[in-house]
Parts: structure tokens; C-alpha cells; sequence
């Protein structure tokens, strides 16, 4: 079935660059699946706390999570989660033109705190096979206490939206011509280092296949 695109609210709408908005729900996905840590951004107190977190995502749902005892996660309403990759940095003939390429992701909501256990469990799920998959399967269950000591949030991404920048520098006509500095891009790539085991168990399938 063919998902509808993204539809801008107040909110989600770009205001600067909107040349570089995005509206498939699949870019959507993909940065969210590309990402390791978002930041969670919440009013406490009358003040604004941005905060780095692990999430996973299932379907149109995003699944935080964090300590029940935290502040910031008991008093969450609506919320800004955002995760960005950057894929370069740009360097311009100017340095007012210098820039990075990135995919990035803005989701507005109201977060909706899971308390039924059987979606809990799945949250944390999807949490976990985001981060580490196979894990899930293959590590201990959460026990009772453990549970009860964790809070896991859900929001819908509905209120979304994404910006991406790739390609060269935009450098005025002028800076071209004089060609006085360098201009191009430097590409960041991230890659996955050797697994370094806690014991001498054998290294698993799921881990060297990440």
C-alpha cells in the first residue's frame, strides 16, 4: 500500500532552505533507520531540555526510552525528537558558503507513555534490534524489576519533516573566479571496528554480521 506523503503542519514547515525539504515517508524512514541517537527535546519546568536518547522505530511509531525516575520523561507531552546524519563537510571558496551535507529528521507530538505490558515488551524490542540487532533473541529477557524501572514512550510521526543537503558548494560567481581557496567536499563515512568480546566466548553471528 502506498503511504501518503508528508503534509507540513505550522510546525513541521520549513521556513529557511525550503528547497531542500523532503516530503516520502521512505527518506523519512531511512534517516530514522540510519540514526543510532536522537535528541529528545522537552519543556521541564518552563525550560527547554534537550536530551540524547535511543529510539527505534515501528512503522509510523517511534519508541523512546530512558529511566522511569527521570523528570524530564515523566512530565513529557509534547515533544521535538530530531536525528541527524552528516554525510560531508563542505568546504566553499568563501567562508560564508561553507556547509555539510546531511539528512536530517524533525518529529513533533505528543508522546504517549506504554504501560500495557505486552507493548512495552514490543517497544523495548524494537528499541533493542535498532541498536544491536539479533540481541533481542539471543540476551536475557527483561526481568520484572527491570521493566518496572524502565519508561518507554511512543510517538506517532505524523508531524514530520525532512531537510537534506548534498552535492558541492553553492560559492558566489565572484569567489569562483578568484579561485582563491579550495572548494569541494570532505565525505564523513562511519564503519563498524572489530568486535571486542567481554570474555572468551566466541564472537556470535549477529554481532560480526551488524
Amino acid at each position: 500500500m502506498t503511504r501518503p506523503p508528508l503534509s507540513p503542519t505550522p510546525r513541521s514547515t520549513l521556513n529557511r532552505e525550503k528547497q531542500r525539504a523532503v516530503y516520502d515517508r521512505s527518506e523519512l524512514d531511512a534517516v530514522l533507520d540510519g540514526g543510532l541517537i536522537c535528541h529528545l527535546g522537552v519543556v521541564l519546568d518552563g525550560a527547554p531540555v534537550v536530551l540524547p536518547t535511543g529510539y527505534g522505530r515501528d512503522g509510523d511509531t517511534l519508541y523512546l526510552h530512558g529511566s522511569s525516575g527521570a523528570r524530564s520523561l515523566r512530565g513529557a507531552d509534547q515533544v521535538c525528537v530530531t536525528v541527524t546524519l552528516v554525510d560531508g563537510v563542505v568546504y566553499a571558496r568563501s567562508v560564508f558558503n561553507h556547509s555539510m551535507n546531511y539528512r536530517s529528521a524533525v518529529v513533533h507530538g505528543q508522546v504517549r507513555r506504554v504501560e500495557e505490558p505486552a507493548e512495552k515488551l514490543h517497544g523495548l524490542r524494537v528499541l533493542t534490534e535498532h541498536l544491536s540487532p539479533g540481541s533481542w533473541d539471543h540476551a536475557r529477557q527483561p526481568s520484572k524489576r527491570e521493566l518496572a524501572a524502565t519508561a518507554v514512550l511512543a510517538l506517532d510521526l505524523t508531524e514530520s519533516s525532512v531537510k537534506m543537503r548534498s552535492g558541492a558548494p553553492g560559492d558566489d560567481e565572484e569567489d569562483v573566479t578568484a579561485n582563491l581557496a579550495w572548494a569541494g567536499v570532505l565525505p564523513i563515512v562511519t564503519t563498524w571496528g572489530a568486535p571486542v568480546p567481554a570474555s572468551d566466548l566466541p564472537i556470535p553471528a549477529h554481532v560480526t554480521n551488524r
